[in-house]
């Protein structure tokens, strides 16, 4: 599983290969939760408030990425690129 970013003790990653929707895997505290890249929004899991918005913060100031991410890790290389953390 690639860590794609971390900050304020969130781990931002995603599956290569992974089913549809378009999403990325967020873990805190021993806590997981996966959010859809196009809106956002929560999909499956639980995180504490705060640090679910700071990730749907993120998402909106990366989406593009995300998507080049999600994209890039479906194909055979599982290639992918670091995408800065929310400061």
């Amino acid at each position: 599983m690639p860590e794609i970013s971390r900050f304020f003790g969130i781990i931002i990653y995603m599956y290569a290969k992974d089913h549809m929707p378009p999403h990325f895997h967020a873990e805190y505290s021993g806590e997981e939760a996966m959010f859809a890249i196009e809106t956002g929004e929560l999909i499956v899991g639980n995180l504490p408030k705060k640090p679910t918005r700071l990730v749907q913060a993120w998402v909106q100031l990366h989406r593009a990425e995300l998507i080049e991410n999600y994209n890039l890790l479906q194909q055979e290389t599982g290639r992918f690129k670091k995408i800065k953390p929310l400061q």
